[in-house]
């Protein structure tokens, strides 16, 4: 059983930073992938960035050196997204995922490789 809440968004003015947090309830063991999404009205959800459980953080070109995943030392599986320098085009609903991995896979860009998903938190720039 996996439960994901998201929290941190807001408005925030270009330039502008804040910082996402998504607290993962999980009870299933194994390699796994935590995944932030964004989404605007009328388009497809877009892949942002990857932590994977035993490996490294994986960055859409759009927000690298701009955004940071990182998770939490002492529960792994809360995961945050720390967002600098935001711009308009940041503007959408993120969402965390949950997804396994195989031993040596790299995490998804794909929603389909995650199995659960939060109820999102909106970020406005502007």
């Amino acid at each position: 059983h996996v439960q994901l809440v998201e929290s941190g968004g807001g408005s925030v003015q270009v330039g502008g930073s804040l910082r996402l947090s998504c607290v993962a309830s999980v009870d299933t063991i194994g390699r796994y992938c935590m995944g932030w999404f964004r989404q605007i009205p009328d388009k497809e959800r877009e892949w942002v960035a990857a932590s994977a459980s035993i490996g490294p953080t994986f960055y859409a070109d759009s927000v690298r050196g701009r955004f940071t995943i990182s998770r939490d030392r002492a529960k792994e599986k809360d995961v945050y997204l720390q967002m600098n320098n935001l711009k308009p085009e940041d503007t959408a609903k993120y969402y965390c995922a949950y997804g396994t991995r195989a031993a040596g896979e790299r995490c998804s860009k794909i929603t389909i490789s995650y199995t659960s998903w939060g109820q999102g938190t909106q970020v406005t720039v502007s």
